[in-house]
């Protein structure tokens, strides 16, 4: 691995003194690599029990949270596919852990791509109240709604939009807002080994986060939290930038922090001295078991009047009953659920999507998912149209939810035909013609096939297979 830059490492030399030699040593261990179980899908305690890979808990900051071995291959195992678990650095799970938002609360991830830090809020929130996650970039926020597809999140509302224009329709609206700024990714330099690094840099990305969290205050109702957090170490992009956002910004105040093993408090002395810097967190890789971050929790004060929401008017884009038959249908012979037609939506005159229960009208943003994606209604050749499920209502699902399903174990060669994308055969299951099945890896969804003259057709997903 190439070690980094030479610059970068006197820079921190010169700002640890004595404990400089313990963090230039973390260099020449491994990187730690972290799994967080889906608490949506399972108990950390059922996923121990049957895990493929041994595992260690991170700590009490996150019970959902393991570190696992640089040898368990995790991306590719089944449970992966089905959303158990989330492959994050331990060090990032300490974020929604400290922001740590409350089933119902309105939250927004403004950065949110590609999805570590929305998942673990989802699943804090038990998926109720509203989760708008956002980012900048078309294509990451794609990979971004991918990964809450797979995590089976439903209250989601997941945008590509600059920060000033989510604050310009929201308002002060969000109980928790998290900024996971870009920065100059010192934190990756024991993974990804040396790459282009300067002092240019440093100050251009201090510049940049001090920006979005100057847009990011208009968002937090009175009495909200904003949490600030980076993967980097230089002060520039972090004392300093905190020090000076209370300057500018006096209705917020730190948040003393929670005390847990390896979380360091921030340096008053690398920023303008104040004491209150001491409030925010510091995880070093030679202090804690992960890559290392910052973070800092701020609250506004109480007293400002808060923002009306725009909501949703009753039935934007809702479709006509006899639009509905098809889905009707599928929902009568396929699953034993029943779904609010009052929060259906018709996209593009065929995408037929569930709008969260509680949640804000979106208009003028580019969205790129809004609830949960139930399927396609599709025109037929001949007869009536048809339903054609989606991949995020298969995993959005229990399997008693569905009635018909096929069950596989992890080491199932027919369930790695079946993620590879092959037809199933079906003589067995004696199912009627048509019907759709969730397949499941141990209970837990993967996808659907579709049973036509004696063959489960494969449904999963082109771009997911292996």
């Amino acid at each position: 691995m190439t070690p980094p830059p030479d610059a970068f490492l006197h820079k921190m030399a010169s700002l640890l003194g004595d404990d400089y030699s313990a963090f230039a040593a973390s260099y020449a261990a491994d990187g730690r690599r972290g799994l967080r179980v889906n608490t949506l899908k399972l108990t950390p305690a059922d996923f121990s029990s049957k895990s493929p890979f041994a595992l260690t808990a991170v700590g009490p900051y996150e019970p959902a949270g393991f570190l696992i071995g640089d040898e368990a291959q995790a991306g590719r195992h089944p449970y992966h596919a089905a959303g158990l678990y989330y492959l994050q650095e331990p060090s990032a799970m300490a974020v929604a852990a400290l922001l740590r938002p409350q089933p119902g609360d309105w939250v927004l991830d403004l950065a949110a791509a590609p999805g570590g830090k929305t998942t673990h809020l989802a699943a804090l929130m038990d998926d109720t109240g509203l989760l708008v996650a956002n980012d900048v970039h078309t294509g990451r926020a794609r990979i971004l709604a991918e990964n809450l597809e797979r995590w089976g999140a439903r209250s989601v509302l997941v945008t590509n939009n600059e920060p000033a224009q989510l604050a310009a329709r929201f308002g002060s609206v969000f109980d928790k807002v998290l900024v996971d700024a870009p920065c100059s990714g010192e934190g990756m330099f024991r993974k990804q080994g040396g790459f282009a690094w300067s002092e240019e840099m440093v100050l251009a990305c201090s510049r940049r986060q001090s920006a979005i969290l100057d847009t990011a205050v208009a968002l937090v109702r009175p009495g909200g939290l904003l949490a600030y957090t980076t993967c980097t170490f230089s002060p520039e992009e972090d004392e300093q930038v905190i020090a000076r956002f209370l300057d500018s910004h006096p209705a917020f105040t730190l948040v003393d922090p929670p005390a847990f093993t390896g979380f360091q408090p921030g340096q008053p002395a690398w920023a303008d001295g104040r004491p209150a810097l001491s409030r925010t967190i510091r995880l070093w890789p030679h202090h804690f078991p992960g890559e290392g971050h910052f973070i800092a929790l701020l609250q506004r004060r109480p007293d400002a009047a808060p923002a009306t929401p725009h909501m949703l008017p009753p039935a934007p884009n809702r479709p006509s009953s006899g639009a509905l038959a098809p889905w009707r249908e599928f929902a009568r012979d396929n699953l034993r659920l029943t779904v609010d037609e009052a929060r259906l939506q018709v996209v593009n005159g065929r995408y037929l999507q569930l709008l969260p229960p509680d949640t804000i009208d979106p208009a003028g943003l580019h969205v790129i998912r809004h609830g949960l994606p139930l399927g396609e209604i599709r025109p037929a050749r001949r007869g009536p149209a048809l339903f054609k499920p989606a991949h995020a209502l298969a995993l959005s699902l229990r399997a008693a939810d569905a009635v018909y399903t096929l069950n596989f174990s992890p080491d199932d060669p027919d369930l790695h035909a079946y993620l590879s994308g092959h037809p199933l055969l079906d003589s067995s299951l004696s199912l009627p013609p048509s019907s759709w099945l969730l397949i499941t890896v141990d209970g837990h969804p993967l996808g659907w096939g579709k049973s036509v003259q004696g063959q489960v057709k494969n449904h999963y997903p082109r771009g997911l297979r292996l």
